[in-house]
């Protein structure tokens, strides 16, 4: 079965602590929801942050509720630049080893020491979604788009299986400015080969050896 996979643009924000909140905006300061998002439970909230690397600062940066385990801040690599911090590409909440920055509130400022990354595009779907799919949580896939003269196929799409989700694929600014041109853009699931998930890095890698499929 194919399935026209929405796909949605994930502009910079941060998820945080309660704990580095209240550090943030005030002891007892909570979350207020501006806008539910298209995940279940999951909302954009009125409170923003700046965010700052050693070059430069994004101001209001979005906080995306509820509170999490560990604070994050999701960006592109083209903020990275700006910002001065190096872009690690990473799953969300896989953050060891991934740099810092300052973020600042209305009450003060918070060093973190790690949870800078630049989000893995990926697929949100139901278990019943991955079946029809033939697809499996964390296989890679490749997704073709279909856009205003600007079609392209995404590889290394990290797919996300979770009984609450909702499909929809997300990509960061930098990538949705490669071919997004219509409202709704959407893509669908291209299979290589023997009908399975495949590494793109491992194909290209056979081909400069003389490997051809």
């Amino acid at each position: 079965m194919l399935y026209k996979i929405p796909i949605e643009t994930s502009a910079r924000h941060i998820h945080i602590t309660r704990k580095d909140f209240e550090k943030l905006y005030g002891p007892g300061a909570e979350l207020t929801i501006k806008k539910e998002l298209s995940q279940p439970g999951q909302y954009l909230s009125n409170e923003q942050l700046t965010v700052k690397g050693p070059r430069g600062e994004f101001e209001k940066v979005s906080i995306l509720g509820p509170f999490r385990n560990e604070t994050q801040v999701e960006i592109s690599l083209t903020d990275s630049r700006k910002l001065g911090i190096p872009g690690v590409i990473r799953q969300s909440g896989d953050i060891a080893g991934t740099p810092g920055c300052t973020l600042i509130g209305k009450c003060g400022s918070l060093d973190i020491s790690k949870g800078v990354i630049v989000a893995k595009r990926h697929i949100h779907m139901t278990p019943e979604q991955a079946i029809h799919m033939n697809v499996r949580d964390n296989d890679l896939v490749c997704v073709i788009t279909k856009s205003y003269e600007r079609a392209m196929i995404f590889a290394d799409v990290v797919v996300r299986v979770n009984k609450s989700f909702r499909l929809a694929m997300h990509v960061d600014t930098d990538e949705a400015n490669a071919f997004s041109g219509d409202e709704n853009p959407y893509g669908i699931i291209v299979k290589l080969f023997d009908d399975t998930s495949y590494d793109m890095l491992m194909w290209m890698e056979e081909l400069e050896s003389g490997i051809y499929r």
